[in-house]
């Protein structure tokens, strides 16, 4: 995928997500080809969504260095994979959502109602 032709959930513009994050560290929530995990949805961190990504398995709170992962705190943006936000969506725990930087491929797994109702913006 071009990143240039990236779309969000609106079929606009994908626009940035944060600093070092998605599938590629570019900071923009695409999704190549090399992405089977989805990293589509743009969300802003809670404390309860770390805890909830932590108690299955996925440590996003945690520096890893050697893999320029600085660990998260609450109100960090981060791209995670739709599969794992509709979990959480399930579970209550659902964080919020950047639309503008939500890419369409999110639209595969979460309805975009869904993703309209935990909006961030």
């Amino acid at each position: 995928m071009i990143l240039a032709n990236a779309k969000n959930v609106y079929g606009n513009p994908l626009q940035l997500c944060c600093g070092n994050t998605g599938f590629t560290r570019e900071g923009f929530c695409y999704v190549p080809d090399a992405d089977v995990g989805n990293h589509s949805v743009c969300a802003v961190m809670t404390d309860e969504f770390l805890q909830f990504s932590l108690q299955q398995g996925n440590d996003l709170i945690t520096p890893w260095p050697s893999m320029a992962f600085p660990g998260l705190l609450a109100g960090d943006r981060w791209c995670l994979c739709a599969a794992r936000w509709l979990q959480a969506y399930e579970a209550g725990v659902a964080p919020k959502v950047r639309l503008a930087a939500t890419h369409e491929r999110a639209l595969d797994i979460i309805p975009l109602s869904v993703l309209e109702a935990h909006a961030a913006e």
